[in-house]
């Protein structure tokens, strides 16, 4: 990881992709902490990754993607 501040866009990106894991759980219906069990993961991390408050990793973008039966890319559109 950079020692340097990410640029912005990498930010907004981050924020950008929280929102579409929000908006896919919002869709089915689940709550964090129910999405979170899902995918074997605590709820605040699952709020840290809808915030973009902290760099997640791809695998949990997948498992995520994978519980919600949503395509990976439409999460990170």
């Amino acid at each position: 990881m950079p020692t340097d501040p990410l640029p912005p866009w990498v930010i907004a990106r981050r924020r950008k992709i929280g929102d579409q894991v929000r908006a896919a759980r919002l869709a089915q219906k689940l709550s964090q902490e129910k999405l979170g069990e899902l995918v074997d993961l605590d709820r605040k991390t699952v709020n840290r990754i809808e915030q973009g408050s902290h760099a997640t990793l791809i695998d949990h973008l997948i498992v995520i993607a994978d519980a919600l039966d949503v395509p990976l890319a439409d999460l990170v559109r």
